[in-house]
């Protein structure tokens, strides 16, 4: 009976990898905007991956990449996931309503686009929509837990989760929330066996240390000349250029288009893209030098008030970055001494705001010059681009391996090897990792980076 019901098991969970791919690869392939490599923190995840627009369940084994010859097994994966597409949130979705509103009543252009703008295209979007997790936001973790399953066959199984070794931590936010359940559901989808009762905790100290942090909250979050280098971005010569193009493609004065309004236009080309696989006829407003600024536009922001502009930012993750390293502690120390692992897989779903900081405490991505709002045009080469680094459904694998001659330790970013900086390997021995880190080991207490200190200023990494 034992032999019959696993061969059954197999049987389940083939079967629904192929319906999987096949319900995928059903879908019409839209046409791909131009410009859909230039969407920032509201990129698809494909346009990272475009093999997964082939197979949305293909897997590179060879990513896993210790010395062949220190003969490592993976023991512990700690991974830390951004939730995936979701609707525009409220601020948002009254721009694209304004938007929408000036260039029916006003504009005066010619085009195919413009004509379905005005007479095709109704306003669908409700402020109850309001930032929460789409369809595809939930076959972008659905997916995904298949993949990383594949990926980690003996720590992320159904026999793990029985004896409570994969732990499950979310945001409070309903598209996390949402966004876990998929997962959940991803990985009950591939073990293909009974149902299992999952459990998730709901964890904001870690999943959105951001707000917890009264230094980054006043020093960067409310302060006004924080985000400067965007402000004057915004009002530079490149952002002038855009506005004035997309006025003359509507038949509209550019004054009459402000920079929330050009910005606005070129969301609901992504939210259409990246929520209903449509080339809407809103992305006929910019060619690729336009997508090319409003994406820097976009990563001034992200630098500034997520990532190296200001230390406080990455700062304000030390509670994460010490949770992730006592869990790979915990789980060495217990592989070392022969006792079960407490934990073979910890699961973490957050934000782009959960990811960028963490990076950039990492000491990933940062370029030998900032970008500023006078250097767009030195910039173009530079590694900090918040599509390529934190799309939708962004992942930040932390993979911890028993070796001949030690641990090791590899991190992996949206599925491809990421070197930790100054580390030649791509698994580097587990020590030496902890020795590039030793100073935020030892120190980034929470509570002193936090403090808010009277006369304290925000401090830039410049």
């Amino acid at each position: 009976m034992t032999k019959v019901f696993s061969r059954n098991r197999l049987l389940a969970a083939a079967l629904g990898l192929v319906l999987t791919r096949m319900a995928y690869c059903s879908v019409s392939a839209p046409g791909i905007p131009t410009v859909a490599q230039y969407f920032g923190t509201k990129a698809r995840y494909e346009e990272l991956n475009p093999r997964l627009l082939r197979d949305i369940l293909s897997v590179n084994r060879s990513v896993l990449n210790p010395p062949p010859a220190a003969r490592c097994t993976p023991i512990h994966l700690t991974a830390v996931i951004r939730h995936g597409s979701r609707f525009p949130t409220v601020k948002n979705i009254r721009r694209i309503q304004k938007l929408h509103e000036l260039v029916v009543r006003e504009a005066a252009g010619s085009g195919d686009w413009l004509r379905e703008i005005k007479s095709g295209w109704d306003m669908w979007y409700t402020e109850d929509m309001d930032g929460q997790l789409v369809e595809k936001g939930r076959l972008d973790l659905r997916t995904l837990a298949k993949r990383l399953s594949l990926l980690f066959p003996s720590l992320l199984s159904q026999e793990e989760l029985q004896q409570s070794r994969i732990r499950f931590l979310t945001s409070s936010k309903h598209r996390c929330v949402s966004s876990m359940e998929a997962f959940q559901q991803g990985l009950q989808e591939q073990w293909g066996g009974p149902d299992v009762q999952f459990q998730h905790e709901v964890n904001d100290e870690l999943m959105r240390f951001f707000e917890r942090c009264r230094g980054y909250v006043d020093g960067v979050e409310k302060n006004r000349t924080a985000l400067q280098e965007v402000e004057k971005f915004k009002g530079g010569e490149e952002m002038e250029g855009v506005r004035r193009r997309m006025g003359e493609r509507l038949g509209l004065p550019h004054h009459r288009l402000t920079p929330d309004l050009v910005e606005a236009a070129f969301f609901l080309c992504s939210y259409e893209f990246s929520i209903r696989s449509l080339h809407s006829p809103w992305c006929f407003l910019f060619d690729e030098e336009d997508a090319k600024v409003l994406e820097y536009k976009s990563d001034l922001k992200q630098y500034w008030k997520r990532g190296h502009g200001h230390a406080i930012n990455s700062r304000s993750s030390c509670p994460l970055f010490h949770h992730i390293f006592n869990t790979l502690e915990e789980a060495g120390r217990a592989h070392r001494s022969g006792e079960p692992l407490s934990e073979s897989a910890s699961i973490q779903l957050g934000h782009a705001e959960t990811l960028l900081p963490l990076l950039s405490l990492l000491g990933l991505y940062k370029d030998p010059a900032p970008p500023t709002a006078r250097n767009y045009h030195t910039q173009h080469g530079r590694s900090f681009r918040s599509g390529r680094i934190v799309p939708y459904a962004a992942n930040l694998l932390f993979v911890l391996y028993d070796c001949r001659q030690g641990p090791r330790l590899q991190l992996l970013l949206n599925e491809a090897p990421l070197r930790f900086p100054g580390l030649e390997e791509d698994a580097p021995p587990y020590e030496a990792v902890r020795d590039a880190y030793r100073h935020l080991l030892q120190g980034c207490d929470s509570h002193s980076e936090c403090e808010v200190k009277p006369g304290r200023r925000t401090n830039t990494e410049l």
